[in-house]
């Protein structure tokens, strides 16, 4: 999956991870990775909206809840819980605001196809 504006630090990418938020909240979010050096992540995520992403092992997704001219940090996840799984086929992200899934051994490359179609829509 390309993220044409800030791509991963190329020398620390051995397997990155598809990973998918959801904002399941009535508010706009803003979704940072800020623990990995020389990458800078930042993303505006729209009430209901679904983001993916990919991510290093070890990453933490941010998320930033705006509030009247402010925003305030309301959760730290782990990327690992936020791991696309793939189900008959179709890629499916872990739950959003905090929730985890079982963690999939390996994210193949049909995952990846079917989560860059979503993305898309």
């Amino acid at each position: 999956m390309a993220q044409i504006l800030d791509p991963l630090p190329t020398h620390e990418v051995a397997a990155p991870l598809l990973c998918c938020y959801v904002n399941a909240t009535s508010k706009i979010q803003v979704a940072r990775i800020t623990n990995i050096p020389n990458w800078y992540f930042e993303r505006v995520v729209f009430p209901g909206q679904r983001l993916f992403f990919e991510a290093l092992t070890g990453s933490q997704l941010e998320i930033h809840t705006g509030m009247m001219a402010s925003a305030i940090l309301s959760d730290r996840i782990p990327c690992e819980q936020l791991l696309v799984q793939e189900e008959d086929g179709i890629a499916q992200g872990a739950s959003g605001a905090g929730g985890s899934g079982s963690v999939p051994s390996v994210v193949t490359p049909q995952a990846m196809a079917a989560a860059e179609l979503l993305v898309a829509k």
